[in-house]
């Protein structure tokens, strides 16, 4: 891509970056979750399959979108949080653990799929972090079109059940009224989230080279926002929404304007198989949540939530609707997500190292002119 030189270089992301705002303001005022990614990842497919869309997200955009993402995930590990697992920190570790191992050997029968190697099935059904696990697939050498679909299919699907199986299946229609043991307090200036968020990702990034921890424009950033966090000193500093949610259109793009007609076609095929593993994936989560509440004292609902795999947000906010102890809730589920972010690059490391994918036929992208 040759920045600047084509007089159509302008009007391509100008229609990426307009049908996106439109896009992200309609679904939003439906309210659905991860409307930004939503919508970036469907205008950006339709503009280059129509060839009206730029050729790629730069690599420099790519890196500091996964970097504010990864910062977003370290900013969790509040200690306040986790110290409320307390003793029952072993079983919380333990289930996520099983959620992992779950998630992997639905990811090894996706990979049975002619149309799906076995790395990309292992990353599509990963359960927890989906922006985190869109952004490095790339990087970690899976085909980031079917993670992405995949990955953002699974969090549409538990944010649609979970409110259901919580009312129906765990009777949170009738527990407690609200209350308010998660507390949000005021945050600092956006301009000092802002110049946080940076130094966690030039440090990061660094620091994950020199190491050469794998994705390190993902954990990099992660690490470091997460030993900052845990030092309790930067308590009320956050990432600014904006920028957070401009980092997710940016890892929508990044996956949309990958596809191809040929990809697409794959997806489809893909798409039933990869449904019924996700709902298997839920099922078994589910039954995670009931162990962990005998073996913990929580009630059932506490565990059910806890345990679903995916939609951060829609789980704290069903957590106090209900009454439950969303603090235990936000731990056991901040770490899921975290163990399922350094486990996913890891495995993909060691996994083409010893065994190497077969080399798969060129998918060719749409030439643009720019």
């Amino acid at each position: 891509m040759r920045w600047g030189r084509s007089p159509r270089f302008a009007q391509r992301w100008l229609t990426l970056i307009a049908g996106t705002a439109l896009a992200w303001g309609a679904l939003s005022a439906f309210g659905l979750a991860a409307a930004a990614v939503f919508a970036a990842l469907v205008v950006a497919a339709i503009c280059t399959l129509s060839g009206t869309g730029p050729a790629r997200v730069p690599p420099a955009v790519e890196m500091a979108a996964q970097g504010v993402v990864g910062v977003s995930v370290g900013f969790m590990l509040d200690k306040h949080t986790l110290a409320a697992l307390g003793s029952n920190w072993i079983a919380a570790v333990s289930v996520c653990v099983a959620t992992l191992v779950i998630s992997i050997v639905a990811g090894v029968l996706l990979g049975l799929h002619r149309s799906v190697d076995p790395l990309t099935g292992a990353l599509s059904m990963v359960a927890g972090g989906a922006q985190g696990l869109v952004a490095m697939t790339k990087e970690l050498g899976g085909d980031i079109r079917t993670v992405a679909v995949i990955q953002y299919i699974r969090v549409a699907l538990i944010i649609m059940m979970m409110p259901l199986a919580a009312t129906l299946l765990f009777d949170a229609g009738n527990a407690n009224p609200p209350s308010r043991n998660y507390s949000e307090s005021a945050g600092a200036p956006w301009y000092i989230g802002v110049a946080l968020v940076v130094g966690c990702i030039v440090v990061g990034i660094w620091s994950a080279r020199v190491v050469r921890l794998p994705a390190p424009a993902m954990l990099g950033p992660l690490t470091v926002a997460g030993a900052v966090e845990l030092t309790g000193w930067v308590e009320t500093v956050a990432v600014p929404q904006l920028l957070l949610l401009l980092a997710f259109a940016v890892i929508g793009w990044q996956a949309g304007l990958a596809f191809t007609p040929a990809s697409v076609r794959t997806i489809f095929r893909v798409l039933p198989v990869a449904i019924l593993l996700i709902l298997g994936v839920v099922v078994a989560c589910a039954c995670l949540g009931i162990l962990l509440a005998h073996a913990t004292g929580i009630s059932l609902l506490e565990g059910y939530l806890a345990t679903t795999p995916g939609g951060l947000s829609a789980v704290l906010a069903v957590s106090t609707e209900s009454g439950a102890n969303v603090t235990f809730i936000a731990a056991v589920q901040v770490i899921r997500i975290v163990i399922m972010l350094f486990a996913a690059p890891l495995g993909a490391r060691a996994y083409l190292r010893f065994m190497p994918p077969p080399p798969k036929a060129p998918d060719v992208a749409p030439v643009h002119s720019d």
